[in-house]
């Protein structure tokens, strides 16, 4: 087995994989002007977005990884980066101080203050604002009017770095779990008020949340970039 795909297992040459071929649409702005980026067709059975939190970069990674193997053999819908403020300055929240999994409009958002760990190890003190209110934020804003407009069936939301497959128990919760050979959970073991799984759920879009292992993004690459590209160009 080769230690990364190309060209001999249907994917693109290695040669070929140093930049996207696949044109995005603008669906939006953030905080500072960085365009909202989407990639895919007009409507979508399958939406994959990544970035939300700034911190998770891996994750921005590891879809820009599966899209380059790709090519231009793009059936999913994808955001390669919700939350592209946070991911310059390194930070989970936006530029805003806003945790975006924070700010959808749910029956449980939440106006206190959310917290979260700055590494596993320690406790979930550190302090971030769920906003002024719900969807207060422009890249929320510009995620819901795009999910109202591709009209996805499901939500992929990957983040890092819990190790796990987080959705009730279905069919497709239990295939990326085996596919990714991760535990499904259906509880994080803490609240998410405000979260775009939630808001899912309250609207009928059947969501996971896929929490990556804490590694590497070069082994997140090696393990999962194929995984991916075959969900992104099959769905």
């Amino acid at each position: 087995m080769k230690s990364y795909p190309g060209a001999d297992d249907g994917f693109t040459p290695w040669e070929q994989q140093g930049t996207l071929q696949l044109t995005p649409r603008t669906y939006g702005h953030s905080i500072h002007g960085a365009p909202l980026h989407y990639f895919g067709p007009e409507s979508c059975d399958l939406l994959v977005i990544a970035g939300i939190h700034g911190e998770e970069g891996e994750t921005v990674m590891l879809v820009s990884r599966a899209l380059r193997l790709l090519g231009t053999k793009l059936s999913a819908g994808v955001v390669l980066c919700a939350n592209p403020d946070g991911l310059a300055w390194g930070t989970r929240g936006n530029a805003g101080g806003i945790d975006l999994n924070r700010n959808f409009p749910t029956s449980n958002w939440q106006s206190q203050a959310t917290t979260c760990r700055l590494i596993l190890e320690i406790p979930s003190v550190t302090q971030l604002s769920p906003g002024g209110r719900p969807a207060s934020e422009p890249e929320t804003q510009a995620l819901l009017k795009l999910i109202s407009q591709v009209q996805p069936q499901r939500i992929l939301s990957i983040h890092a770095p819990l190790h796990c497959v987080d959705a009730p128990k279905s069919p497709w919760s239990q295939h990326l779990a085996k596919l990714f050979e991760l535990p499904l959970v259906e509880d994080i073991g803490y609240p998410t008020p405000g979260s775009l799984g939630t808001w899912c759920q309250e609207n009928h879009i059947d969501c996971v949340t896929l929490e990556l292992p804490r590694l590497a993004s070069e082994l997140l690459a090696q393990r999962y970039a194929a995984i991916l590209a075959k969900i992104l160009s099959e769905t």
